[in-house]
């Protein structure tokens, strides 16, 4: 059955099989992330940021809670790549077969810039932050008591906005291959770009300039990439709209 052909009601069968489908695989994947979490989070408190600190369990509850977190957050890294083919698969049929293959590459590029945003609060961020707390604390002659929940709940809040954060060139590419922005308006947009990225940079760090500032350059960075790539999508569009518009005279003229 063609595109043209498919009713409303073929439209939403083929969606609700699509996210059955990835309900069914984020509840496999999650399970089977209950066997990965207990050697991931051992990676993670012997690791250099935190092997000098001493987790506690201030709750009876705290470690089964953390182990549903990480299997949680493994379902959904491991789901993601088969969720974002499904969308893919579910819009494509209306898009231009050149088309298709570009948009078919940001797949693999929104997990790659996920990656790197993980990586970068991981690797930069955090080494950071617990070395100023720990100085804070000690300045003041306090003693750090730290929860293993607080810990790595601490961690997931820190990590996994960066990643979703790092989205924003994919973002930015798919609104202007619909036409929704331009590069023209994201060039005048950049000063309120600017501000609300500060904002977010103050939301997801820890309450200190110098924290604020090392999230932000990332930020403004993704930013200016981001209008260039704009640029390059929009290009793209117009000679294809071009395209089209030359077909369609040959077509009348035939």
């Amino acid at each position: 059955m063609s595109e043209k052909e498919m009713s409303v009601y073929d439209h939403i069968g083929e969606l609700r099989k699509r996210v059955i489908l990835v309900a069914v695989v984020f509840l496999v994947t999650t399970v089977a992330g209950l066997f990965f979490a207990e050697p991931i989070i051992r990676y993670l408190q012997q690791a250099d940021r935190a092997k000098d600190l001493t987790m506690n369990a201030f709750r009876l509850t705290d470690p089964i809670k953390i182990y549903f977190q990480f299997s949680f957050v493994i379902g959904c890294v491991l789901t993601a790549p088969l969720a974002l083919y499904q969308l893919w698969a579910f819009i494509s049929p209306g898009l231009y077969e050149r088309e298709r293959k570009v948009t078919l590459g940001y797949i693999p590029l929104s997990l790659f810039l996920f990656l790197a945003g993980v990586a970068f609060s991981y690797f930069v961020l955090l080494p950071y932050v617990l070395n100023f707390s720990a100085s804070l604390a000690e300045n003041l002659n306090v003693t750090q008591v730290i929860g293993i929940n607080e810990y790595f709940d601490f961690l997931i809040k820190l990590t996994l906005p960066f990643g979703l954060l790092f989205q924003l060139p994919v973002i930015i590419m798919f609104l202007t291959r619909l036409g929704i922005v331009t590069p023209t308006f994201l060039s005048k947009f950049r000063r309120y770009a600017y501000f609300i990225l500060l904002v977010l940079a103050g939301i997801i760090s820890p309450p200190d300039v110098i924290s604020q500032i090392i999230v932000m350059i990332p930020l403004v960075i993704l930013y200016e990439i981001s209008i260039i790539i704009s640029r390059s999508a929009h290009k793209k569009v117009l000679e294809a709209r071009q395209l089209e518009e030359m077909q369609e005279e040959q077509e009348k003229a035939l």
